[in-house]
């Protein structure tokens, strides 16, 4: 999930000229945030996305000290622009926009977006546009800051997927059983391997170890 997060004086949306040029949205002081959703995505992005998008500090705080405030945190305004042309791929000097999801995918995914930002702030001060229609976005950058945001990529391939799995039960239950039990294991398996080795005895245990 890509998102561009721009510092905004004032932001607005207006319908295309072919369909009225009406005011759709409009913010004061604030960000005005442009997501694109990835074929890929899952809640995981979204989650990610939102806690950046609500937590970045972009403003001064009341002492004019810069970088210290969010936009929670001084109470201004987010507008939220779908924007699939983010996810775009070249292909030569043509772009190529397969890797964003289709829109009555990316729809409800988008409104839940909302709606989790909407939870974790103000519901008033979210503003958003018309979902899939051409607008005119009229953006007054303050700065200019823009920051460009971008969701961990996870790994997808099922083999990687399951060896992380393992490796993180395996540690779950190391640290279920405590310290004491787990030292007394390897002591124990230490002198399966080696009678003549005492339990007490310090040795290499390399091969216990994670890779």
């Amino acid at each position: 999930m890509k998102a561009v997060e721009e510092r905004s004086e004032r932001a607005r949306l207006f319908g295309c000229p072919a369909v009225g040029e009406e005011q759709v949205s409009s913010i004061g002081r604030g960000i005005c945030v442009l997501l694109g959703i990835s074929v890929d995505d899952t809640q995981r992005d979204a989650d990610y996305i939102v806690r950046k998008i609500l937590n970045l500090r972009l403003f001064e705080d009341e002492n004019g000290r810069a970088w210290a405030k969010s936009v929670m945190e001084r109470d201004f305004e987010v507008l939220c622009v779908s924007q699939f042309t983010l996810q775009c791929i070249l292909k030569g000097n043509k772009p190529d926009f397969h890797s964003a999801m289709p829109a009555e995918l990316a729809q409800p995914f988008y409104n839940s977006i909302l709606e989790s930002m909407r939870s974790a702030y103000k519901p008033e001060l979210i503003k958003d546009g018309k979902f899939g229609a051409r607008m005119q976005v009229n953006i007054q950058n303050d700065g200019p800051v823009t920051v460009e945001l971008t969701s961990p990529a996870g790994p997808s391939d099922p083999k990687q997927l399951l060896k992380l799995e393992k490796q993180q039960q395996r540690k779950e239950k190391t640290r279920s059983k405590g310290p004491s039990e787990s030292g007394r294991e390897k002591g124990s398996l230490r002198s399966r391997q080696d009678p003549s080795a005492s339990s007490g005895a310090e040795g290499d245990v390399s091969s216990d170890r994670e890779p």
